[in-house]
């Protein structure tokens, strides 16, 4: 007994925590099974997609009932015109149409290289309150080094009982040498199931990646 006893004191530190060496199996790499309370989610890639002087980039597979949340992310999304809003919206034939009834809220941040402008806003111009419009993500400027990224979830899009929540995030910089940072959320106002996707600016074409991941 006394051998056990000095055997744990000796991996006690001055602290009065344990040591990694108190444990035969230190990381998750072996186990073999996790109580249910612990999540362990995974990320999917189902399809990527490049644009390079595009006018819109579309998802119109692979959003289906086989996860409950998709992921898009988007990658060096460039303006071709000055000034422009990199949106989205979605469908419910397979990319046929866009243009499901939206509602939504729209805030950012802003911070310009030189300190004068430090602000958070509400933008009632960006929101949408049942409209058909695409939804704003990012602010861009057309600048050889301007450029916008981001990331958009849709919930559950598959259902036919509830209307489908969306979460979007960006940060871009644009004119006027400035950080913005975007946040809109909302909901596509329709029970029927959302299949396809299109991403596009509010005018002119666009260059950058879009990955879309289904979380397991």
């Amino acid at each position: 007994m006394g051998t056990i006893t000095r055997s744990f004191a000796n991996n006690i530190g001055t602290s009065g925590i344990l040591k990694a060496g108190a444990f035969n199996n230190a990381s998750l790499n072996n186990v073999t099974a996790l109580n249910n309370a612990i999540a362990l989610g995974n990320m999917v890639l189902i399809s990527s997609q490049t644009a390079s002087d595009s006018a819109t980039v579309s998802f119109t597979t692979g959003i289906d009932s086989t996860y409950k949340e998709y992921q898009f992310y988007f990658i060096d999304i460039h303006a071709r015109s000055d000034g422009q809003a990199f949106t989205f919206q979605s469908s419910t034939d397979s990319g046929s149409n866009y243009g499901i009834t939206t509602t939504s809220t729209f805030f950012y941040s802003k911070h310009k290289e030189n300190d004068t402008v430090a602000e958070l806003s509400y933008n009632t111009g960006k929101d949408l309150a049942q409209s058909t419009s695409f939804q704003q993500i990012l602010d861009l400027g057309n600048g050889a080094d301007e450029s916008g990224a981001g990331q958009l979830q849709l919930f559950n899009p598959a259902s036919t009982t509830y209307v489908k929540h969306f979460i979007g995030t960006g940060s871009s910089y644009g004119d006027d040498d400035a950080e913005f940072t975007s946040f809109c959320a909302g909901y596509f106002n329709t029970t029927s199931a959302i299949n396809a996707v299109r991403f596009q600016m509010s005018s002119g074409n666009f260059d950058g990646t879009i990955l879309m991941y289904g979380i397991v």
